[in-house]
């Protein structure tokens, strides 16, 4: 395996490249207003049409956690990590029904916003400091460090420099605000569907032909169901098979996805509905937009999702069955580190193989993901520091330029600081589990707070209050005493304690009153249109269909 990629990938990444910086230069000069306007900046307001919404939250969503992280996952656990994808689909429509009109006819713009509006600013800047934290040392970092380490591995520039280069790229276009960021998703979103499809194609034919007899794809296809039948089940029992824990050692499956209990517990449901419904980088490019063509867009990164698995799926599981076969050897010794399964090096192994010039697709295709999701979260962390504590605490008279400007030093400091973290990483096994673990920490109790928040008019601030520092003081708890507990489930179990803990506060703490700042609820908000409900039965059969397949 040679490192390194030659002159027509470089042409075609090149490529890439300056169409995306031109037209989002094209974008900020000739769309929406030229004024240093901080709603233009922060929710590229009214301008944002449904496909470019639904094409922005995957563009921010599908970034290398889910090329590189959930391919090793793909490696390690097989199709069931699809749920992750295949949930999320039909969550996104769950969000579209019932949490934009909540946010879209009660003004709210941020999450902490929405906190500060439905129970108290205590609440909203000790979430708002919390989100600050999360996305930076989670989120920022983990993509950085997981797009460093494949392009490492593609270009035989050492991580450092590729991390660089990504965040540098990534500056150059968050920079420009969500206006920006929303359409070049539209560029971002079809090259790394099309590259994502033909490092799949190629994947399943390189183990045509290590592994069968040359045949072309669909024998690849049968050749992970000959030869893989372990990681061709979407329901775990405990204690079913061991896999790679990428430290060393095997982990029970069971652990990583609890079969049907993280369902009934509903600790799946909690991740999806929370990273979806309530993450500012997720509902942040629907908020600038009416209810009709927030919901078309929503409906379309729906669609989008149930593509997914094919894209990021499969190629783990070609890997897998060519490193068990032992069928070539630079893709053993690749994903063999220091004598260690590392999963998460499946993916980048597989780019090494392609032919010149897929190569390179493949490489835009990464670098499209990597680039894009981290636009995203970085206009959010800008969002939330500006918005929701720097006028609060620091300079509540910013003008609309000095308000942007700022917006603008928070992108640049936020990077630095994921940048100098990421190398930490390489401590941790699994960076696709390391993301969902911590996420599923804070999880449980802001997705209590919001549910409640919306729908439940008795909930109070100090009720809130609890449950959300309850949610990371029994996960930890959790987390210590019981070790082997699944993370999915543990998330299902803090969710409800959390919820009955919110709801008994509120009726001590408030008689049984509903309070003053409760959000009214009209039921004509939660109305569709007939062609969303024949695309959200759509994406629900996909999802049903599977799972009854892979079951």
């Amino acid at each position: 395996m040679t490192l390194g990629l030659e002159t027509l990938d470089y042409i075609i990444f090149l490529v890439y490249f300056i169409i995306v910086s031109s037209y989002g230069y094209w974008i900020y000069k000739n769309k929406g207003k030229q004024s240093a306007d901080s709603k233009d900046f922060f929710l590229a307001e009214g301008s944002l049409t449904w496909w470019a919404i639904g094409a922005s939250i995957i563009a921010s969503n599908i970034s290398a956690e889910q090329f590189i992280g959930m391919s090793g996952q793909a490696f390690q656990l097989g199709i069931a990590i699809s749920v992750y994808e295949l949930l999320g689909g039909v969550s996104l429509l769950i969000v579209a029904v019932y949490f934009l009109p909540m946010y879209l006819n009660n003004k709210i713009f941020t999450m902490p916003q929405f906190l500060a509006k439905r129970y108290d600013s205590r609440l909203a800047t000790i979430m708002a400091v919390f989100w600050l934290f999360l996305y930076i040392f989670v989120n920022l970092t983990s993509i950085i460090y997981l797009g460093g380490l494949s392009l490492e591995k593609m270009t035989g520039f050492s991580f450092m420099t590729c991390a660089i280069f990504l965040t540098v790229f990534a500056v150059i276009i968050t920079l420009g605000g969500m206006k920006v960021i929303g359409y070049t998703d539209v560029i971002q979103v079809v090259c790394l569907i099309f590259g994502g499809l033909a490092t799949t194609y190629l994947a399943l034919d390189l183990l045509s032909n290590k592994v069968g007899t040359g045949a072309g794809v669909f024998e690849g296809v049968n050749l992970i169901a000959q030869k893989a039948d372990s990681h061709l089940h979407m329901i775990f029992k405990e204690n079913q098979y061991q896999v790679h824990d990428g430290k060393g050692g095997f982990i029970d499956a069971y652990r990583q996805l609890p079969g049907i209990m993280m369902f009934i517990i509903g600790g799946q449901w909690v991740n999806n509905l929370n990273y979806f419904g309530c993450n500012q980088y997720m509902t942040q490019r629907a908020l600038g937009a009416d209810i009709s063509t927030a919901r078309n867009g929503v409906l379309f990164a729906a669609f989008m999702k149930m593509l997914m698995p094919i894209i990021v799926v499969l190629p783990g599981l070609a890997a897998f069955v060519i490193f068990q076969e032992n069928a070539d050897a630079s893709i053993v010794n690749g994903i063999t580190q220091n004598g260690i399964v590392k999963p998460d090096n499946a993916y980048p192994v597989l780019l090494n193989l392609l032919p010149v010039g897929l190569k390179g697709l493949a490489f835009a295709a990464l670098t499209a993901a990597i680039v894009a999701s981290l636009a995203g979260k970085a206009n959010s962390i800008s969002t939330i520091y500006v918005l929701d504590i720097h006028k609060k605490f620091f300079n509540q008279n910013l003008t609309e330029k000095q308000t942007v400007w700022t917006g603008r030093v928070a992108i640049v400091i936020a990077f630095i600081i994921a940048l100098i973290v990421s190398p930490l990483l390489a401590n941790f096994g699994q960076a696709f589990e390391y993301i969902q673990v911590y996420t599923g920490y804070i999880s449980p109790g802001i997705l209590s707070i919001f549910l409640l928040g919306f729908f439940w008019k008795k909930a109070t601030a100090n009720g809130a209050l609890t449950a959300a520092v309850l949610s990371i003081v029994l996960s930890a708890i959790i987390e210590s005493l019981y070790p082997t507990f699944p993370f999915m489930n543990r998330m299902g179990v803090v969710f409800w304690i959390c919820s009955l803990v919110h709801i008994s506060i509120s009726l001590i703490e408030g008689k049984g009153k509903d309070q003053e700042n409760a959000f009214e609820v009209n039921k004509a908000w939660f109305k569709v249109d007939k062609s969303f409900a024949i695309g959200a039965v759509v994406v629900v059969t996909i999802f049903t269909l599977i799972y009854t397949i892979f079951w």
